[in-house]
């Protein structure tokens, strides 16, 4: 982890926005009526995206290809608890490679631009 002055803050929004994907990748399905098919697909490379990105914020950029193994675990698990729960989901591969693909353009946005992101912020929040 960068050296952060709020590392246990970010710790812990860190795990409640693994346990919000979790939540909602899990909770009983309900599909708004009026969506355009596959729009799941551009929810979960969204949703992945972001999860890279607020990682890599946290972490130094030699760790990155970790960010990267955890959050495709992270969607394999998911995937497979869809298919095996029955609360009106499933797993479909499909996901998974809008995960992989979020996590890719995460990854590669962070490393071009939004890298160590946390360390800004709190030299931010420092000088107000």
């Amino acid at each position: 982890m960068l050296p952060l002055a709020h590392a246990p803050a970010w710790l812990v929004a860190s795990v409640l926005l693994v346990l919000t994907v979790l939540y909602v990748s899990l909770a009983p399905l309900s599909v708004p009526a009026g969506l355009p098919t596959h729009f799941d697909k551009v929810e979960h490379a969204l949703a992945y995206l972001f999860l890279a990105v607020w990682f890599a914020g946290l972490v130094v950029r030699a760790h990155y290809w970790k960010i990267v193994v955890a959050l495709a675990a992270l969607g394999l698990v998911i995937e497979i608890l869809q298919h095996v729960m029955a609360l009106g989901r499933y797993g479909d591969p499909m996901d998974m490679v809008a995960n992989l693909l979020g996590v890719g353009l995460g990854i590669a946005l962070a490393s071009r631009r939004m890298g160590g992101w946390a360390l800004k912020v709190e030299a931010w929040l420092n000088r107000s």
